[in-house]
């Protein structure tokens, strides 16, 4: 996300004064150019509107310039002379104009009215042409054109002169805005929030204690600053925040600042970064400018990375990225905290930031709020809820258990779910039923109950999951199954089964690992079983299998071969989980060979255990899959006691 949501925020409420911008008038919007900076509503001059108007005149001209009389060829036009059919020629500048009346029936009233047709050549150089028409007794006249003096002079000098000087006053007026843009480059993009209106206290925040007690003395020392200068004390000068998307880090950013009631400047680490070098050292200066001037406040930068990036191994690299860098530097090393700034900024790729940002001195506190546990998460359920009517039978507990190892903006999202499930389906208040639908909403996607399976790829999807969870169940250990449905979800999910922990847990040990793959290759166990044959269907369970047998071997130690032993891949991001495959190894070939192999076997062995395990719970697997195809869903009291019964 380009601004991360922030899970501890209750509903945001109705503020008398918003955030507002350097350079706002209080009197109303900047008076500019009188003919582009007009009131809503009112004609606006464009330079569109003088072109648009040349090319009407255009067609106007070309359409009224067009002959009303078809032309026909010099040749017809005097073989018509020689036939008798013209008796009158005009002559002008461009057009012989030919008529079948002479000016003496042309003067009848009869003639004047139709006076037959009129044929229209181009005039070409001919002196036989006159001798023709005197042998035919033709009558011919020359006209000479003259145009309007008026016309002829407001066409040719009036109207072009002034349209120069249009544009002569259109440029220099964009010219005179665009040189005031650029005198603007180097401002600051920063939103000042005023004091106490970040309309977010601690109070508001959940679901991250500690990170809370680290900076309530950051407040403190904003509200109270000679108690540690007294003593000879520093406080940090700036903080830097790090955790995943949707943890908090902005909202915690606005509470420190709500609790302080001190003047808030926010800038994304983006805004410093523009198309030209040097504005965004400049935009740096300027809002450490303004934070002076406004002490005591805080200085929030959000996506710091955008702009702290590490300048190791960089080839041909930004250098407006690398100057606004050496600029942010600078300001914070020279930086002096008696003057009660402090620089808080966020970010959740902290491996990627310059060792010289991190060093003491300058971002020299880090401040890790990482996804809440189930205490947290059911806090930060009850902030989210505080506006919305819950049905007397919801239990949050329950709730917070389902969803383990998501951040509070996925909490905040399930909240708002249950909300518009319980309107869809017509209630007027939230029941526990909707929270759960709201959770396989967003934790396996929405349902597609008009995709159309054919049975016998129905009866397949219901033996795989049932498979997991026989599997799940009869397995000492594995988390229990909360819910079997065949129900299709999401984009290519034609099924799922779900595992809710008991308890929350940061390690695992061997035998759990191998557990885990067992559980992960149940459904194509059970295809096996049933069908003695495979499908297509377990290809994400056999790459998650594949990951966790190869972790096993390489990261955790726990190989026969290399027992103990970490073998290291490079890989892109190591920090919040999200890693990129490995794109570098650092051991031989022919450890390499021995990893596959290793995984091979240990996925075969837990695959042999898992058919034989199927085989003896054959009785169960069909039973449930029974049960799967003529409901859909069961729920984990329902497959327990069919698992029990059978």
């Amino acid at each position: 996300m380009d601004e991360e949501t922030e899970h501890e925020m209750a509903p945001k409420k109705d503020e008398k004064s918003g955030p507002w911008k350097k350079g706002d008038h209080k009197d109303g919007p900047p008076k500019g150019n009188p003919l582009f900076d007009l009131n809503p509503g009112q004609f606006r001059f464009s330079l569109w509107y003088f072109v648009a108007a040349i090319v009407v005149l255009l067609i106007v001209n070309a359409f009224l310039s067009v002959p009303r009389d078809s032309v026909i060829d010099y040749s017809t036009f005097k073989d018509k002379i020689r036939q008798g059919e013209i008796k009158r020629v005009e002559i002008d500048d461009q057009f012989l104009v030919g008529i079948s009346v002479t000016s003496k029936e042309l003067s009848s009233q009869q003639a004047a009215r139709d006076k037959g047709p009129v044929y229209r050549t181009a005039r070409v150089d001919d002196p036989e042409f006159v001798r023709l028409m005197d042998e035919k007794g033709v009558e011919y006249f020359a006209t000479v054109h003259r145009d309007s003096p008026i016309l002829t002079f407001l066409l040719s000098w009036v109207l072009p002169f002034a349209f120069l000087a249009v544009i002569w006053r259109v440029m220099f007026r964009r010219m005179g805005n665009m040189g005031s843009s650029v005198m603007s480059f180097g401002r600051n993009k920063a939103q000042i929030i005023a004091e106490g209106e970040t309309g977010v206290r601690f109070a508001d925040v959940a679901g991250c204690e500690e990170p809370k007690r680290e900076l309530v003395e950051v407040v403190d020392f904003l509200k109270n600053p000679g108690k540690y200068t007294a003593i000879g004390g520093k406080i940090p000068t700036g903080v830097l925040l790090v955790g995943p998307p949707g943890t908090g880090k902005t909202m915690l950013a606005k509470a420190v600042a709500g609790e302080a009631a001190v003047p808030f400047f926010r800038m994304s680490g983006s805004d410093f970064v523009e198309m030209f070098v040097g504005v965004g050292a400049a935009r740096v200066r300027d809002l450490f400018k303004q934070a002076r001037e406004k002490a005591p406040c805080i200085i929030f930068i959000d996506e710091l990375d955008a702009i702290g990036r590490s300048r190791l191994n960089v080839i041909g690299g930004n250098d407006e990225r690398e100057t606004t860098l050496n600029q942010l530097l600078v300001e914070m090393d020279g930086f002096d905290s008696r003057t009660g700034v402090i620089i808080l900024a966020a970010t959740n790729r902290p491996e990627i930031l310059d060792a010289a940002l991190l060093r003491p001195g300058r971002f020299d506190r880090q401040i890790v709020i990482d996804r809440p546990d189930l205490a947290g998460r059911e806090a930060i359920l009850g902030i989210h809820i505080r506006n919305v009517k819950l049905d007397e039978s919801v239990n949050l507990r329950l709730v917070a258990r389902s969803t383990p190892g998501l951040s509070g903006a996925d909490l905040a999202n399930i909240v708002n779910e249950s909300a518009l499930h319980a309107v869809r389906a017509g209630r007027e208040m939230v029941s526990q039923k909707d929270f759960s639908d709201a959770i396989e909403k967003v934790m396996a996607g929405l349902e597609r109950r008009t995709k159309v399976i054919n049975p016998k790829e129905r009866k397949a999807v219901a033996c795989h999951e049932a498979g997991h969870a026989v599997v799940a169940h009869f397995t000492l250990g594995s988390d229990p199954v909360e819910k079997i449905s065949i129900i299709p979800r999401g984009i290519a999910s034609l099924g799922y089964t779900l595992q809710l922990p008991t308890e929350e847990r940061y390690l695992m040990t061997e035998e759990e690992l191998y557990q885990k793959i067992d559980v992960l290759l149940g459904g194509r166990g059970a295809e096996k079983t049933v069908f003695g044959e495979i499908s297509t269907g377990a290809a994400n369970d056999l790459a998650r299998a594949a990951d966790v047998a190869r972790k096993m071997i390489t990261e955790y130690g726990m190989s026969t071969k290399f027992r103990n032993v970490y073998l290291p891949s490079t890989r892109s991001t190591t920090f919040l989980g999200n890693e990129a495959p490995a794109t570098h190894r650092e051991y031989s070939e022919s450890t390499q060979q021995y990893i596959d192999e290793e995984t091979a076997r240990i996925i075969n062995e837990r695959y042999e255990r898992v058919l034989e395990l199927l085989e003896g719970k054959r009785g169960v697997l069909e039973a449930v899959s029974k049960r799967l195809l003529e409901i859909e869903t069961l729920t984990g009291e329902e497959f327990r006691a069919i698992a029990d019964a059978a």
